[in-house]
């Protein structure tokens, strides 16, 4: 049996949802580099392209070979973006002589690790130097420890 004042709640589920019921965001200043998002398996970096007023050639040539690509600002519609107007990279988003490029998070991963090696790599080698040094008895370095401790708290407490 139904009743006639039963209401029936038609609200779809979207409507329902948090994000129509989130809060509102206090006002910001806007970030210089905002940027769209990058698609998914991808991450975006602005490449300089300027430096000092001349151009760097060099610098989005090395970044291309790399792996990246710059992002077009009509691959994003709804987004209002600065671009370059004219020239080699014209429509090309762009904010004060930098360039919106997007790169596979998998090679951006490589990237990283490849540096990271090349960086601990030359720190072994200033490692050994300083050992080589230690010949002379009077003056014995120690091989140096790296390593960093976070503690929060203060001290322990006793019962």
């Amino acid at each position: 049996m139904s009743d006639a004042n039963t209401t029936i709640n038609r609200t779809t589920r979207e409507a329902e949802s948090r994000a129509k019921s989130a809060r509102r965001k206090p006002w910001a200043p806007p970030s210089r580099l905002d940027a769209p998002p990058a698609p998914p398996g991808y991450k975006h970096r602005w490449i300089r392209a300027e430096a000092g007023g001349m151009e760097d050639r060099t610098n989005v040539a090395g970044k291309i070979r790399e792996g990246y690509e710059l992002v077009r600002g009509d691959e994003y519609p709804d987004y209002h973006v600065p671009t370059v107007e004219d020239g080699r990279h014209a429509g090309v988003i762009s904010v004060g002589g930098l360039l919106l490029a997007r790169i596979p998070e998998e090679t951006a991963a490589e990237r990283n690790a490849y540096y990271r090696d090349r960086a601990s790599d030359q720190l072994q080698a200033a490692d050994n130097e300083l050992m080589k040094s230690n010949a002379h008895s009077s003056m014995v370095i120690e091989r140096p420890t790296r390593k960093s401790r976070v503690s929060f708290g203060g001290g322990s407490k006793s019962d």
